[in-house]
């Protein structure tokens, strides 16, 4: 008769072995799992921030009501200021003017202009655009220059004759077009293309 001969301490070493891989693999699995996660919450903070950001170029920009020039020089057809009537567009949240950058376009170049403040008037060197309100009941434009209500009008001014050279007889001429880019913080852009009739002969002001 034969009797089987075990050794109990093979058994248990065998079984601390396999415990210990199985835990290995559980903890490179929680590991795992939790870079999964955080890849993940990453990726759609990061889709959502570009989501917003793409929505609010769209949504978050300047309309146009209207333009006009005025200032005429009649000794040479010129028109010395544009004035461009501007409120926020459907869905857009506040905007703020006084961080809008406009790209004028002429015949003589291009031209990056920011704001100078809430006035009648740019300053004098020609690298800016003057905002004025025209319907404000709470004083944001004439505050902060800020656009917070669909009933809010505001006006961006030009001095067209500072703009494209030193002063008189240097603005836009009869028949002659240009293109105005307001770009808001946002990304939003409104693009005005102005157009002088081909007679300013009599008139003290007059549509774009």
């Amino acid at each position: 008769m034969l009797t089987e001969l075990t050794n109990d301490d093979d058994r248990g070493q065998v079984g601390i072995g396999t415990l210990i891989v199985f835990i290995a693999m559980v903890l490179v699995a929680a590991i795992a799992a939790g870079v999964l996660i955080n890849t993940a919450g990453f990726l759609q903070s990061s889709a959502e921030e570009t989501g917003q950001q793409s929505s609010d170029q769209v949504t978050n920009r300047l309309q146009l009501v209207n333009a006009v020039g005025e200032d005429i020089d009649s000794s040479s057809s010129t028109i010395d200021t544009v004035k461009l009537t501007v409120k926020k567009a459907p869905g857009a949240g506040n905007i703020d003017i006084g961080s809008t950058i406009a790209q004028w376009v002429d015949s003589t170049g291009s031209y990056d202009l920011t704001s100078s403040g809430y006035s009648d008037t740019p300053d004098p060197d020609g690298s800016s655009f003057a905002v004025t309100d025209v319907q404000d009941d709470d004083d944001s434009i004439s505050g902060s220059q800020v656009l917070n209500d669909p009933s809010d009008r505001a006006t961006i001014v030009f001095s067209a004759e500072l703009i494209r050279g030193s002063g008189t007889g240097d603005g836009l001429g009869e028949g002659e077009t240009a293109t105005v880019r307001l770009n808001t913080q946002s990304g939003g852009t409104t693009t005005a293309r102005l157009v002088v009739p081909e007679t300013l002969s009599g008139n003290s002001a007059v549509s774009l």
